[in-house]
């Protein structure tokens, strides 16, 4: 496999291990809690953009190599939006309020929704536009694998046809030599059979003037 490849699944697989940890080890302090917040958002954030490196970087390989670690990055991705769904979970359990409306629509927070709304009524409208939002996304996803599984498919069925093509080429060759062969071979024994005939051309000469003296011959006596 492909080196840059690997040196980005290693700094994917230790970043991922330290998003998990800081997920299960958020303080109660307020100054650490943002700070830890702050660094589970740039983490993710670097975590998603080594995915796209690792991506980019498998589709320059060959068709087998390829097909293998795309499906081992489907699985990143995959542990990729656990760790995303783990941090949205958090930042709503400590700030349900003012986390939830950051994350769908930043010029909500520290402002009124409107005249009769509460914080409940906020809270169930973040919560709403959220479930639609990961809906979304889910959707998206979906169509993305699909097109990835349908891409590799068709990659392996170009290869394919590519070697077929190959080996033609090289059975086609093969006849040509043959023909070339046969052709050098009958004009060879056309060359022989030329030759043949003028030496039983001079031979029956040969004879006949041997038949015509002796005829003489016997002629004068």
């Amino acid at each position: 496999m492909g080196e840059i490849f690997d040196g980005y699944e290693r700094q994917y697989c230790e970043l991922s291990t330290n998003l998990n940890k800081k997920c299960n080890s958020i303080s109660s302090n307020e100054v650490e809690k943002k700070q830890k917040f702050d660094d589970l958002t740039k983490g993710l954030d670097l975590a998603e953009s080594l995915i796209k490196r690792m991506d980019l970087e498998a589709r320059t390989l060959p068709p087998a190599q390829k097909a293998t670690l795309l499906a081992k990055l489907r699985e990143y991705k995959s542990d990729l939006n656990v760790l995303k769904r783990e941090a949205k979970k958090i930042l709503a359990s400590n700030d349900p309020f003012s986390a939830r409306d950051e994350l769908l629509n930043p010029g909500l927070v520290g402002r009124h929704l409107g005249p009769g709304l509460d914080q409940r009524d906020r809270l169930m409208m973040a919560t709403d536009r959220m479930n639609q939002t990961g809906e979304r996304i889910k959707e998206s996803r979906r169509q993305l694998n699909e097109t990835e599984e349908v891409g590799v498919n068709i990659l392996q069925d170009l290869q394919l046809q590519h070697q077929t093509l190959l080996h033609t080429q090289h059975t086609i060759h093969g006849v040509a030599d043959g023909i070339a062969k046969s052709r050098r071979l009958l004009s060879s024994l056309s060359q022989r059979f030329e030759r043949h005939k003028y030496i039983m051309g001079g031979i029956i000469a040969v004879c006949l003037l041997a038949i015509l003296f002796i005829m003489h011959v016997k002629s004068g006596h």
